[in-house]
């Protein structure tokens, strides 16, 4: 006899359900978890041959790179496939150090730390370090890992509305003097939309207000900058504007993991009491050597940064030449495209696939019901040829389900 799944009673369980019945139903298909048989770059391969890939965050084309892979095959060779414990009891190696110092490097900043998961970064550095006599404020549009950090703080909780900075002076204007320490969180480079804060004008606010300024480069780390070194050095800014520094090993640096960068106080006090760290195992042998030594080919080869602009300037110029409503003047990667209701953004994807292009749908929740886009992650390995080609059948695509929706 089958048994009924005590969570089946869930109203969640039950919402989900309908709504892969109701995609199903019209398309035959889930969009989401196709597993690719090769590296996921500027082309990728679903099972059946190539496509045009724009839903990968290897930006910088490393991942794959013969250099890093012998990296992280030397790792296993010499460390085993796990460190096996958490860094502070017996898990620590070399390359982990080695890892941190050339990242503090990099950044100019005093120290830094890496975490074995990106998300696990922010929950634990944010909830470990602000407390219920604390304020949070963070940008509407933050990541969940963020907003869960905030959560986890029992701080006090207030959004502000994107890149408005204006809007947070506002709030700290109001409430700075109601609490201890105060936490202002942004994003180098917000992955939904594909645009940047104003950095300088933040820095001066929270200085003026005494908060503390926390900034998430998961991804303008390796893409924003001339040598892409991120936010702070596109914005031509010097010293240091943030004093929370937080970035990923999982996209410009083609591994797993997370790491927070700033002032040696800051980074001893989570070495030795961040739950999330030291109740964690450290990072594995293999995705330590592959970050350590894709940051070397970052830093060696910064033309390969210049190269991914480039490609997103043009992938724009040709978006913004057939009518598409994309930001001419972007400087990031990411360039979003809304479709708007969510089933007819899938038909698109579908559709896209189907002619040889990778480009995946996102929906609600991650966005408003009737504000589904296709996000296009661009890569510094994709040829004119390509942008050109995914130009010309996305008009084709729209114009076919315009006509039949």
């Amino acid at each position: 006899m089958t048994r009924t799944s005590r969570f089946s009673r869930m109203a969640g369980v039950r919402m989900l359900k309908q709504r892969i019945t109701t995609q199903l139903d019209r398309s035959g298909r889930i969009p989401f978890f196709q597993p690719h048989m090769g590296v996921n770059g500027a082309v990728i391969d679903l099972g059946h041959g190539p496509l045009v890939n724009f839903s990968s965050y290897n930006y910088l084309g490393l991942c794959g790179h013969p250099e890093i892979s012998a990296a992280a095959k030397a790792a296993i060779d010499r460390y085993g496939t796990s460190v096996s414990a958490s860094r502070i009891v017996s898990g620590e190696i070399p390359l982990h150090r080695e890892l941190e110092q050339e990242l503090a490097d990099f950044l100019g900043s005093e120290d830094c730390l890496v975490f074995v998961g990106g998300y696990n970064t922010n929950v634990t550095t944010i909830g470990h370090l602000y407390g219920r006599r604390d304020l949070i404020l963070y940008d509407e549009q933050s990541h969940n890992s963020i907003v869960s950090g905030t959560l986890m703080s029992g701080a006090e909780r207030k959004r502000f509305r994107h890149n408005d900075v204006p809007a947070l002076e506002r709030q700290l204007r109001e409430h700075r003097k109601e609490y201890g320490r105060v936490l202002v969180v942004v994003e180098g480079l917000y992955s939904m939309h594909g645009d940047v804060p104003d950095l300088a004008h933040l820095s001066e606010v929270c200085h003026r207000f005494d908060a503390d300024l926390m900034m998430d480069e998961a991804h303008s780390l390796g893409t924003l900058g001339a040598t892409g070194r991120g936010l702070i050095e596109h914005c031509g800014l010097s010293g240091h504007p943030v004093d929370i520094h937080m970035g990923t090993l999982s996209k410009t640096l083609a591994s797993c993991g997370g790491f927070i960068a700033g002032d040696t106080c800051l980074v001893e006090y989570l070495r030795f009491l961040a739950p999330g760290f030291i109740f964690s195992v450290g990072l594995p042998p293999a995705d330590a050597a592959a970050a350590l030594a894709a940051l070397r080919i970052l830093r060696r080869e910064p033309e390969r940064v210049i190269r991914l602009q480039a490609v997103g300037k043009e992938f724009r110029r040709l978006m913004h030449a057939a009518g598409f409503p994309v930001e001419l003047d972007g400087v990031s990667p990411i360039v979003p495209l809304l479709i708007g209701e969510q089933y007819r953004c899938m038909e698109v994807s579908h559709e896209l696939q189907k002619r040889g292009i990778n480009v995946q749908p996102v929906i609600y929740p991650a966005v408003p019901k009737n504000g589904s886009l296709l996000r296009f992650f661009l890569c510094a390995d994709h040829t004119r040829q390509q942008l050109e080609f995914v130009v010309e059948q996305l008009l084709a695509v729209l114009a076919g389900t315009t006509a039949t929706s």
